[in-house]
């Protein structure tokens, strides 16, 4: 007999050898016929494993983000097929599931495929997944499991093969199909009832511009057509909201080639909403004890070999600058934290002037690979909203429950209050990843996990997402389309105070190492306009947008009127202009509207006579007839109340 633990706590007894399905089906008729996978011991099992000694089961069902993640590998396995009987002698790769659907990358040799021939392998898919046939895993010795992909010819799979030990090899069955597979399949392919071919692209091989491309095609499949009916319209609704086209639209920025790829040329309007948005972030910092510092753009090879960022990052920075000196190189600077290290070490500190607070809008240089660019959300140059934070142990705690409180603050002032927290810990299975001693480490992840728990966040602790040189807080933010995001992230660092050798003297009169805070609410500006531009569908918040208002004057001899009130509105800091345009005013309307001016103020004779104007709201009709000063009182009374309700996180 063994012992199961349940999620709740509760023990059930069953004899050696019962499945998940079988407990399951002991628990409710209704849970065993949604349970799709499960996991043991922490391990991700099939429903039909055998379990043979005691430990933890965890049941997943369509609703869990775990059984989506099961139900989507099953399908690349089905994708996998389709494309095999339809193109003979394609090599596939590898087909994971990713957070919305799965792809799977193919060398499609002498065979081409694009969006005509998306029906033909939707129809191939479904015919198979009517089949309901069982995904089945087997172990496969490494000889056998070579043997297999270098009859098929397939260099890519034995590659894979080659990297695995002996006795950890496992083939997955369905059908007539056999692939290279961990496990975490759902029981049978008839529960896949919707399938569809999103897109292709290519790939490179292992991510690697020196090695072949292949094809990725992206899939999503559901359990139900109406899930896929309702998948589909929001995907349109994300196109309508793409950051890309808004940028353009809104003429925030733009990209170049001749500048190069990857590095956004900010237009005025985006280059007055990012000075805002650092304004904003400058005066919260300012209150809770930081000071500002910049640093240079480049600096010697030497600073983030001492750092360790070199050998994690060097093959993704751009190649070193060699000055006229023998053996002189600098780097585009990929990271901020080793110039705030330096800047600490300029001077002694005591015990008595910790907590320092540098921040730093410093930008950063990455030779993310061309593939891999898109739009402001992955860039070669942005700009980090960074600050590190030197401090006592002692200090640790009460210095990251104020981060906490500042990243709560910005990511409510500008509407992402849908967000979970996410403690990313080592993967102990890889130390070899991370720098620092293990002791280091420990504290470092308690440190974060007390606070978290302390300011009762909602967190899930996922092992193997640390940086390098330390865990961290990431906020997981869901937008309006119930996508999620990673924005702003705190880390605990031990390890770079003791590669900088920095100290501080202790009330003991001896020297100490301070604890070094990471810290950016934004990100990146590139990446968090980007999110907000989506989030808000470029109905940005009233405070942030580029122009609050925009004048229509009914014909030309209105204008003078027009400018008087523009005036007056600039004198109350409400930022305006004014369409002077020879069009009817119906058309200027129509206009601002696409154009997402929160408010529209059309004067005209009766305006101009009476000393008002006519408001009408963005997507709200019309408010009346108002004068300058009802109209700016109810602006700034809607962005006090937009950021007031959140300032209490910062007292």
């Amino acid at each position: 007999m063994i012992e199961i633990t349940l999620p709740d706590g509760k023990v059930l007894e069953y004899a050696s050898g019962i499945t998940p399905y079988e407990v399951a089906r002991d628990i409710s008729e209704g849970l065993a016929r949604n349970v799709i996978s499960a996991s043991f011991n922490g391990n991700t099992v099939e429903t039909v494993t055998p379990l043979k000694e005691d430990g933890a089961l965890v049941l997943y069902t369509w609703n869990d983000e775990a059984g989506k993640k099961a139900f989507w590998h099953s399908s690349s396995h089905v994708l996998a097929q389709a494309l095999e009987e339809l193109y003979p002698g394609v090599k596939l790769t590898i087909g994971p599931a990713i957070e919305n659907g799965f792809y799977y990358d193919v060398d499609f040799g002498e065979h081409t495929v694009s969006e005509k021939d998306f029906d033909a392998i939707e129809k191939k898919a479904l015919e198979i997944a009517r089949g309901k046939h069982d995904f089945k895993m087997r172990e496969v010795s490494k000889a056998d499991a070579l043997a297999h992909y270098k009859e098929e010819g397939n260099d890519f799979k034995v590659e894979l093969i080659e990297n695995l030990q002996d006795g950890d090899i496992t083939f997955c069955d369905h059908s007539t199909f056999t692939d290279l597979c961990r496990g975490g399949h759902i029981p049978n392919t008839g529960i896949i009832k919707a399938f569809k071919v999103l897109n292709v692209a290519g790939a490179y091989w292992r991510g690697d511009e020196n090695r072949p491309q292949l094809t990725r095609v992206y899939g999503i499949s559901f359990p139900k057509q109406k899930d896929l009916k309702e998948y589909l319209e929001l995907l349109e609704e994300a196109k309508k909201r793409d950051h890309r086209k808004l940028g353009k639209e809104l003429e925030l920025f733009t990209f170049s080639q001749r500048v190069g790829q990857g590095l956004p040329l900010w237009l005025p309007k985006g280059a007055a909403l990012r000075e805002r948005l650092e304004n904003f972030l400058k005066q919260a910092q300012k209150k809770a004890g930081y000071e500002m510092v910049v640093s240079p753009h480049i600096g010697q090879k030497e600073l983030y070999v001492t750092s360790g960022h070199y050998a994690k990052y060097g093959e993704d920075s751009f190649q070193p600058i060699h000055t006229p000196k023998e053996d002189e190189e600098f780097l585009l600077k990929p990271m901020n934290c080793p110039h705030h290290c330096e800047i600490y070490r300029a001077r002694p500190f005591s015990y008595r002037e910790l907590p320092k607070r540098y921040a730093e809008f410093g930008t950063v240089y990455r030779y993310e690979q061309s593939g891999e660019l898109h739009g402001l959300t992955r860039v070669r140059g942005f700009t980090q909203d960074d600050a590190h934070i030197f401090c006592t142990n002692d200090q640790l705690d009460a210095e990251f429950k104020n981060v906490i409180d500042l990243s709560l603050y910005v990511l409510g002032s500008l509407g992402f209050e849908n967000f979970r927290a996410q403690v990313s810990v080592r993967d102990p299975e890889n130390p070899e990843k991370y720098i620092g001693s293990s002791d280091n480490w420990d504290k470092a992840e308690q440190a974060i996990i007390n606070a978290a728990t302390e300011k009762g966040l909602d967190f899930v602790i996922e092992p193997g997402e640390a940086a390098f040189y330390g865990p961290k807080l990431d906020f997981m933010v869901r937008d309006a389309l119930g996508r999620q995001w990673q924005l702003g992230t705190i880390q605990v660092d031990y390890n770079l105070p003791e590669r900088f050798d920095l100290t501080y003297k202790g009330s003991d009169n001896e020297l100490h190492r301070p604890v070094m805070i990471h810290r950016a609410p934004f990100g990146s500006m590139e990446r968090f306009v980007a999110l907000l531009l989506e989030h808000t569908g470029g109905n940005l918040p009233l405070w942030l947008v580029p122009e609050q208002a925009i004048l229509l004057p009914v014909s030309e001899k209105h204008e003078k009127y027009a400018e008087k009130v523009l005036n007056s509105l600039e004198n109350r800091e409400i930022r305006a202009l004014v369409d002077a345009r020879s069009e009817t005013v119906g058309k200027k309307i129509r206009e601002a509207e696409l154009a997402k001016y929160p408010f529209m103020i059309i004067v005209g004779d009766q305006e101009a006579e009476e000393g008002k104007i006519s408001v009408r709201r963005h997507g709200g009709g019309d408010l009346g007839s108002l004068t300058v000063e009802a109209f700016a009182d109810l602006i700034q009374k809607e962005i006090n109340s937009t950021l007031k309700t959140f300032e209490s996180k910062l007292n």
